[in-house]
């Protein structure tokens, strides 16, 4: 007996010992949680009572050189419903599918969907957005939110680029220096009980959205606008599938404008075949809608900046290129004696002139006042393949030029040991090769601006709207590509090319000016079809502007001495003195 009562007392210690040892184990689990995790646990609770809204950050503004607003930001409202804070769902049922002329239908599923938040609609314009909330109905949240807005609807389309419907840059501008242009979102936290349902006199907490930096260019609206212009008037009177115009300082790269006609509206850029003013633009576009093209293929085309992301032949612009090589290298001279019968002979392949006749005896100087292809043919044989193509790498052809713009195409050239005798030849005056107008602009300005590579660009730099922050953007500082004799020697040629050779349509009376004429044929040579350009820039000794127009398949004549530098002197009669030239 005594054993067995010994037995029990024994096992009721040992009871005893483990329920004191879970007590002192839970009692240190609670202390744990209560004083030491306290608030971390606090704040789990909050949580789980705190309804998140977000505020929308202003999109910071694109901007020209002189602070005109060239993209910019609407308020506009995001309405949206809580379906377990709506008290009366029919009244609002009828109220949100009234104003903001949704069916019945559509708005009963939002309001009747069990979920934390359903959108009703978005970028509703804030008059109406002020008017639904007039209704005070309850459960239903009318939110501020921003729309991007482009105050000049198609100027510079291609360049600036537009946001899609999360306000995020899609091409363009807008898509390169994103993180510049988008701000940081806000936080609205309210508190609500166990049912979600916001308490009427509940704390709020803000956390204040920070805007957009603004993104200031080297663009100026007012030569953009006169370009656009005459880029339409010309695409209209030649008939054209289009018409690219590109102005820029030769000396540090700033664009001061880009023009591809047709251009389309930033408000609204998903509607296809805008701004069609050549009947040959209108059958094009009516040719790929019968043919039942792709819709988003044909929109990706009509955004495309084919400054910068097409190439083409250049044809006798690029004579330029040629001249300096041979003047840089020693292989020329402006006083050199060449004959021009009509022709040249290379190997097996007889090249024409556009002179049918020839030119006779010219020397160097002359050669280049006439866009004589057989006097560039020898001094690219002069030159010899190793050496033209080292220059051309020299010059800065071979790769890109760093445009701040998104999908630029890089030059289409010969491989060396692929470039005998006749493509030497056919590319000495711009044939057989394919480059981008940037590209040729770019090198251009370099050849003339006493031989310093330049960087095309449009961001000189962001700031924030009280100027309290402020980021320059710099660019690289080209190589040396040539002597500043040789660019002196260049410009001298051009300014005789205007003065007393195929590009005197672009003379301006009161003004030096130098530049270069081409009409090049385009691939397949059979269809006959061309482009026509001219590059020209101002003052001939000093240059301050350059610009470059393509006509693409212009109808009739097609020349680009007749047709190409008459825009050029049109646009420098008018810009040149508003620019203090």
């Amino acid at each position: 007996m005594n054993v067995n009562q010994t037995f029990h007392r024994s096992k009721t210690a040992i009871l005893f010992f483990f329920l004191a040892l879970m007590m002192i184990g839970l009692s240190g689990r609670l202390f744990y949680l209560m004083i030491y995790r306290s608030q971390y646990y606090t704040a789990k609770a909050e949580d789980l009572h705190l309804r998140e809204r977000t505020i929308k950050a202003a999109r910071g503004r694109i901007l020209d050189r002189n602070g005109e607003v060239l993209a910019d930001n609407r308020t506009v409202c995001t309405i949206s419903v809580i379906h377990n804070q709506v008290k009366e769902p029919e009244k609002a049922i009828a109220v949100l599918s009234r104003e903001l002329e949704l069916s019945e239908e559509t708005v009963r599923k939002k309001v009747e969907k069990r979920s934390s938040r359903e959108v009703i609609a978005t970028n509703v314009e804030k008059a109406l957005g002020d008017k639904i909330r007039s209704y005070q109905l309850s459960g239903v949240k009318v939110d501020e939110d921003y729309k991007r807005y482009y105050p000049y609807d198609s100027l510079a389309s291609k360049v600036l680029g537009f946001t899609g419907g999360d306000n995020q840059g899609v091409i363009g501008l807008e898509v390169k220096y994103e993180e510049y242009l988008r701000g940081t979102n806000g936080t609205i936290l309210t508190l609500a009980d166990a049912a979600g349902v916001e308490l009427k006199d509940g704390r709020e907490e803000r956390i204040e959205p920070v805007a957009g930096k603004d993104l200031c260019t080297s663009l100026d609206v007012n030569i953009q606008q006169y370009a656009q212009q005459l880029a339409y008037e010309t695409m209209e009177k030649k008939n054209a599938k289009g018409v690219s115009i590109l102005v820029m300082n030769p000396q540090n790269g700033e664009i001061l404008a880009l023009v591809n006609v047709p251009e389309f509206n930033l408000n609204d850029p998903f509607t296809l075949d805008q701004n069609l003013v050549s009947e040959s633009a209108r059958l094009k576009a009516a040719e790929e809608a019968a043919l039942g093209t792709d819709a988003q293929e044909r929109r990706n085309r009509m955004w495309r900046n084919s400054c910068v992301s097409d190439t083409y032949e250049p044809g006798s612009t690029f004579k330029i290129i040629t001249a300096a090589a041979g003047l840089e290298a020693g292989a020329v001279t402006l006083e050199d004696r060449f004959s021009c019968p009509g022709f040249r002979i290379v190997e097996d392949r007889k090249i024409r002139c556009h002179k049918v006749g020839g030119h006779g005896g010219e020397n160097f100087l002359q050669g280049m006042m006439n866009s004589c292809n057989p006097v560039l043919i020898d001094v690219g044989q002069r030159l010899g393949t190793d050496a033209y193509c080292r220059y051309f790498e020299q010059f800065g052809l071979k790769g890109k030029t760093g445009i701040d713009i998104p999908g630029e195409a890089s030059t289409i050239m010969h491989k060396k040991e692929n470039m005998g005798p006749v493509e030497l030849a056919t590319v000495s005056f711009g044939q057989s090769f394919q480059i981008t107008p940037v590209q040729l602009i770019a090198t251009v300005s370099s050849i003339i601006n006493g031989g310093r590579r330049v960087t095309p660009h449009f961001a000189v730099e962001a700031r924030s709207a009280d100027n309290t922050w402020v980021h320059r953007f710099t660019y690289p500082l080209g190589k040396e590509i040539l002597s500043a004799q040789t660019s002196e020697t260049m410009r001298y040629i051009l300014e005789h090319v205007v003065s007393e050779g195929s590009g005197k349509k672009a003379a301006i009376e009161g003004y030096r000016i130098g530049g270069k004429t081409a009409t090049s044929e385009k691939l397949p040579r059979s269809r006959k079809k061309y482009i026509s350009s001219f590059i020209g820039f101002a003052p001939a000794d000093e240059p301050s502007v350059i610009a470059l127009i393509t006509i693409d398949e212009p109808e009739g004549i097609y020349y680009g001495g007749t047709i190409a530098a008459p825009v050029i002197a049109d646009l420098f009669r008018n810009i040149l003195p508003a620019m203090g030239i």
